[in-house]
């Protein structure tokens, strides 16, 4: 029998077997479970990505073949009573528009090349402890994006005769591509809003997302509703996080009101991120009487983009300065000397 439960506000996984059976528990995030629980969470970042918090929460970084990185690690026992933590890592997938974890201790390219210091670790009530991570990319690995998760996780036996085994586990993903160079970009356009209204007569906006860059995208952000004459607003309502795109991928966010508004005409501007890469755009929606209305396109915001211009600017001047002093420097050996 299958059964489905909530742990930390994220949807979860778990199966119920007959008789001693195991029941699963896991959070596939960077954070803890709810007090009284154990928890994990990242304690470093790479430097070149410390302005970027998505990156303190998930293990993300690009890899060339035959690199290694240690990422240091926390968990911690929220409990009264002692914890045995088993650390491990298993597969993970994006796959529709969701951060997909594998079940039990399930392997992929990725999980197999990440190791941890400790297998084990006895946390005393209240108690926390700081574990390694090394991922070593084979030199031969094939470009790409490759996802997995770090999971610590503490398992109750079933009790004597039979029962249930209950098994709770906490973890950070790893979002990690390898490829020679700069990492691919991260980027996004939002096509559409679609006005919508639920069985229960709650307000929904939902935004069409394309990825259009190189690694995956974790969203969140927030809609703002004014009226056209610009007297009445509403929001900033919560876009719900959970959507994950996949390189080319694309999907709908969701922003639904907490309030009543009316109908509408509104014009609506939303605002999505996903770590440092941002995009905002508006539309004129307004809110059926029940079900959904037609989708309107989407006007970016094209005044985010000049700055992306400028830093892709610079960063061919720089490489081009390189390159001629280079050259430079290899003409200057080949020269005989007057001396």
């Amino acid at each position: 029998m299958r059964l489905r439960t909530v742990v930390a506000g994220l949807l979860v996984a778990g199966a119920l077997a007959p008789a001693a059976g195991t029941l699963d528990r896991s959070t596939p995030a960077a954070a803890s479970s709810p007090a009284g629980g154990i928890g994990i969470r990242l304690l470093e970042a790479p430097v070149a990505a410390r302005a970027n918090a998505r990156a303190w929460t998930y293990i993300i970084d690009h890899l060339a073949p035959g690199s290694v990185i240690h990422r240091r690690v926390e968990v911690f026992n929220t409990t009264g009573s002692p914890k045995r933590l088993s650390l491990y890592t298993a597969a993970a997938q994006v796959r529709d528009r969701k951060f997909q974890f594998a079940a039990d201790r399930t392997a992929n390219e990725l999980s197999s090349w990440t190791s941890m210091d400790r297998h084990e670790v006895t946390l005393a009530p209240h108690a926390r402890s700081a574990v390694t991570a090394t991922i070593a990319v084979p030199g031969k690995a094939a470009p790409g994006e490759r996802y997995a998760v770090i999971w610590a996780q503490a398992a109750k036996a079933a009790p004597p005769g039979g029962g249930v085994a209950e098994v709770n586990r906490v973890g950070i993903r790893i979002y990690l591509s390898v490829g020679r160079g700069n990492p691919p970009a991260s980027d996004f356009t939002i096509d559409s809003l679609t006005a919508q209204r639920s069985p229960t007569g709650q307000q929904i906006v939902l935004a069409q997302v394309h990825n259009t860059g190189g690694r995956a995208l974790d969203l969140s952000g927030d809609l703002k509703l004014t009226n056209n004459s610009g007297s009445l607003s509403a929001g900033p309502f919560k876009v719900q996080t959970g959507t994950t795109l996949a390189p080319g991928d694309a999907g709908s966010v969701t922003a639904a009101l907490n309030e009543q508004v009316p109908d509408g005409p509104w014009r609506a501007r939303i605002r999505l991120e996903s770590g440092l890469t941002k995009r905002t755009a508006e539309a004129t929606i307004q809110f059926p009487a029940a079900g959904t209305a037609q989708a309107v396109k989407a006007e970016m915001d094209t005044s985010q983009y000049p700055t992306v211009a400028l830093v892709g600017v610079v960063l061919a001047a720089l490489a081009a300065i390189t390159f001629l002093l280079i050259q430079r420097k290899r003409r200057s050996r080949r020269e005989p000397s007057n001396a």
